[in-house]
C-alpha cells in the first residue's frame, strides 16, 4: 500500500494510527493543536433542523517534519464542502478595497490590459473580477459552488461552476484560454489534493504569465495565537518554506512575496514558470524565508507550544463570559465566520454565554451557528437589544466592525476580541 493510500485508509476508517503529508507523503508525527470534534464551520443550521444530528469531525493539525506543511486531516471531501457554500466575499468593505487596490497594482506592474486574460480560481461572487471587468480586461472565474457562481453571473462575471485542477486547466487550454494573470486568493488552503491543484495552475498559466497566491501566513497564525483559523474546510496552512517546496516540485518559482495584514497576516506569492526569464527574483523572497528560519519555523518545537496558548485563550474567554453573565450583563456576537464557529465550539460557548450573533449576509440571517446553535440575526438587532458587550468573531476585521458599530458607545457598550489575547475596549 502506498503512503497516500495508507493515509486515505486511516482517514476513512479512523482506525489506523499513522497519517501522511498530503504533499510529500512523509509520516505526520508532530501535532500542532487538537480542537476537538467540530461541525463544518460554514454549515449553518436552519430552525427546522435544530433537533437533527450534525456530523462532527476531529480538527487536529499536524506539521510535516520534511516539508513544514501544516495541515488538518481531510475527513470530508472538497465536493461535500464547497459544492454549495455560504461565504460571500462582497460583504466585507475592507476586503473589496483590498482587491480593488490589488487589481490596480497588477494592471500597472505587469501590463495587464484588454489583450490579456485574467482567470481567478475560487472566484466566489465576483468580488475581485468585477474590478477587472470594469477596466475592460477579459475576466473568467472558476467557482465550485453553483449558488455563488450563479450570483457572480448575475453581476455579469463569466463564471464556470467547477472544481479547479489539472483536468479543468487542460480543458481551458484546449479552448485557447491561458492566464496572463492567474489569481488564487484564499483558496490554496482549501485544497485537499495539492499536487493536482498546483499541476493545474502550471497548465493554466501562460508562458510569461504571473500567478498570485494569497493565503494566511502560518507563521503569523502560530505567533498570533490564531487557533480559530484551523477548521475542517482549511486543509493546509503555508509558510514560504513549505510553499516554495510545493511550487518547485511542479517547476514553478516564487519570484516575489508581499506581506499583507489581511486575515491576521497573509503572504501573497508571485509565481512564474521555472524557465521564465521575464520576472526577476526579488530580495523579498530571501528576506521572508530567512525570517521564518530565524523564528524557528523549520524546527518542530516552534509548533509545540501553540496548543498550550490556545488553551489559555479558551480559559480567559470563558472566565470573562462567566463573570459578566453572573453580573447580569449581556454579551452578543458580531459576525458568523468560519473562525467564529471554531472558537465557539472549542470553548463550549452556547446561548448560555452569547445571546446571539449578527451578520451582514442575509444568507446566514435566520439560521444558527453550527454546533453551538447560537442564533444569527441582522446587525440592526443590536440597536434594539443594547447589549453590554459585543464579542467580535471576525477579529481580523475589528477596525472595520468597530467603525460600523461606533453608535453602541452611546449606551456604554464595549467590544471584546479574544485573539491574539483577550482584549476588552
Amino acid at each position: 500500500m502506498s503512503a497516500q493510500a495508507a493515509m486515505k485508509t486511516s482517514v476513512a476508517g479512523a482506525t489506523a494510527s499513522k497519517h501522511f503529508c498530503r504533499f510529500c507523503e512523509s509520516e505526520l508525527t508532530q501535532q500542532v493543536v487538537d480542537l476537538g470534534m467540530q461541525p463544518l464551520c460554514e454549515s449553518y443550521v436552519a430552525r427546522e433542523a435544530l433537533d437533527s444530528m450534525e456530523p462532527t469531525y476531529p480538527v487536529k493539525a499536524y506539521v510535516c517534519s520534511s516539508c513544514y506543511l501544516v495541515q488538518v486531516l481531510d475527513f470530508v471531501s472538497g465536493e461535500e464542502i464547497y459544492s454549495h457554500y455560504a461565504y460571500f466575499s462582497s460583504f466585507s468593505e475592507s476586503w473589496l478595497k483590498h482587491v480593488d487596490d490589488y487589481v490596480g497594482n497588477m494592471v500597472e506592474r505587469f501590463g495587464i490590459d484588454a489583450n490579456s486574460q485574467v482567470i481567478e480560481i475560487a472566484s466566489n461572487d465576483g468580488y475581485l473580477l468585477q474590478y477587472v471587468k470594469a477596466r475592460g480586461i477579459p475576466a473568467l472565474g472558476i467557482e465550485p459552488a453553483e449558488n455563488i457562481a450563479e450570483y457572480a453571473r448575475s453581476k455579469g462575471i463569466e463564471t464556470i461552476a467547477r472544481f479547479f485542477g489539472s483536468e479543468c486547466a487542460r480543458d481551458l487550454t484546449e479552448e485557447g484560454r491561458k492566464a496572463n494573470l492567474l489569481i488564487a486568493n484564499n483558496v490554496f488552503g482549501h485544497v485537499p489534493d495539492i499536487n493536482d491543484f498546483v499541476a493545474g495552475m502550471k497548465i493554466a498559466l501562460a508562458d510569461d504569465g504571473v500567478l498570485t497566491v494569497e493565503i494566511p501566513h502560518v507563521a503569523k497564525t502560530i505567533k498570533g495565537n490564531q487557533f480559530d483559523q484551523f477548521y475542517q474546510e482549511h486543509f493546509s496552512y503555508y509558510s514560504l518554506l513549505s510553499a516554495q517546496k510545493i511550487f518547485e516540485a511542479h517547476d514553478l518559482i516564487v519570484f516575489d512575496v508581499d506581506e499583507l495584514p489581511t486575515h491576521g497576516g497573509s503572504l501573497r506569492y508571485y509565481v512564474k514558470h521555472a524557465d521564465c526569464q521575464t520576472h526577476k527574483v526579488s530580495n523579498s523572497v530571501d528576506r521572508v524565508k530567512s525570517q521564518e528560519i530565524a523564528d524557528g519555523f523549520d524546527q518542530m518545537q516552534t509548533y509545540q507550544a501553540f496548543s498550550d496558548r490556545a488553551k489559555e485563550i479558551k480559559r480567559a474567554l470563558l472566565e470573562f463570559l462567566i463573570d459578566k453573565k453572573r453580573a447580569g450583563e449581556s454579551v452578543v456576537g458580531y459576525g458568523a465566520p468560519g473562525k467564529g464557529g471554531t472558537l465557539l465550539n472549542y470553548c463550549g460557548i452556547r446561548e448560555d454565554f452569547l445571546d446571539y450573533t449578527v451578520d451582514r449576509s442575509d444568507f446566514k440571517q435566520g439560521k444558527f451557528m453550527p454546533g453551538s446553535h447560537i442564533p444569527i440575526h441582522s446587525p440592526d438587532v443590536i440597536a434594539k437589544t443594547r447589549p453590554d458587550y459585543i464579542l467580535i468573531l471576525p477579529w481580523n476585521l475589528r477596525e472595520e466592525i468597530t467603525d460600523q458599530l461606533a453608535y453602541v458607545r452611546e449606551w456604554g457598550c464595549k467590544f471584546v476580541v479574544p485573539i491574539p489575547h483577550l482584549d476588552v475596549f
